[in-house]
């Protein structure tokens, strides 16, 4: 079976050239806060890559001032740029025909360490304010800690299934956040297969963020690959130096074909 070269980049010239030669499927756009300081400019990777018959997917900024979001974050400044940044890029996939990933919140925030169930019922709230802008172009994804993490037990019941929520499962960061465990993962997996529309494929030792190429780390791929198979995903492994090579998400397509 020939690989499906599904890959991420961020809005650099040079970066999205070194994806667009392997002729991809999907491309995801890592967007930063000074991205949506140009959204001309993102209208424009989209439609140059649609022209080309190339699925897109954004990527909501992961940071605001160099601190990572948090829909609960209780600074009234970051918390504004979430919703604000929600708001044009809900535009622009309405316009633009495509889809954004977002987190809830990031490991470290303060959404990490408070896993009540007060808490994913005030998160709840908050995404579904988010989900009034759009309710299918977000897809949101799981962290490795905290209230948007799959070993967080109030997840699926007080928040994916009532609110219907469109996901994205990075299987590294459930696989981390299961501390490791395959079975775990693939529970996880099963539990939330009517809700994920969009992977990022990544390897991980199960004991942090590490971002390895498939094959590398941990992850049961063989038994993983069911779940994904028919699906959108990119293969999201971590870059060296300016991100420019993006060899080791090559290599990770064509292991992920063998299997």
């Amino acid at each position: 079976m020939s690989p499906f070269y599904r890959l991420k980049t961020n809005m650099e010239r040079s970066n999205v050239d070194n994806r667009l030669q392997y002729k991809p499927d999907i491309v995801e756009f890592y967007l930063s806060e000074r991205d949506l300081e140009n959204p001309l400019l993102i209208r424009e990777r989209i439609r140059e890559l649609k022209e080309k018959n190339i699925k897109v997917y954004l990527h909501h900024p992961p940071q605001y001032k160099g601190r990572y979001l948090d829909i609960l974050s209780s600074d009234s400044e970051a918390k504004r740029f979430y919703m604000a940044s929600c708001e044009i890029l809900a535009a622009i996939c309405e316009e633009e025909g495509t889809r954004c990933v977002v987190h809830a919140h990031y490991a470290g925030t303060e959404s990490s360490s408070d896993v009540s169930l007060a808490s994913i019922r005030k998160m709840r709230r908050e995404i579904a304010a988010v989900l009034e802008f759009s309710r299918e172009l977000f897809v949101w994804e799981d962290t490795i800690e905290g209230l948007f993490c799959h070993a967080n037990p109030y997840l699926l019941e007080e928040l994916i299934v009532p609110l219907e929520l469109p996901l994205t499962v990075d299987v590294s960061h459930t696989f981390i956040g299961h501390r490791g465990n395959n079975e775990k993962l693939i529970e996880t997996l099963g539990a939330t297969e009517n809700y994920a529309r969009y992977f990022h494929l990544v390897d991980s030792k199960g004991k942090f963020h590490d971002s390895l190429p498939l094959g590398t780390g941990l992850i049961d791929w063989k038994a993983v690959k069911p779940f994904v198979e028919g699906k959108d995903y990119i293969f999201e492994i971590q870059l060296e130096g300016n991100h420019s090579d993006c060899t080791p998400m090559i290599e990770s397509a064509r292991f992920f074909s063998e299997i």
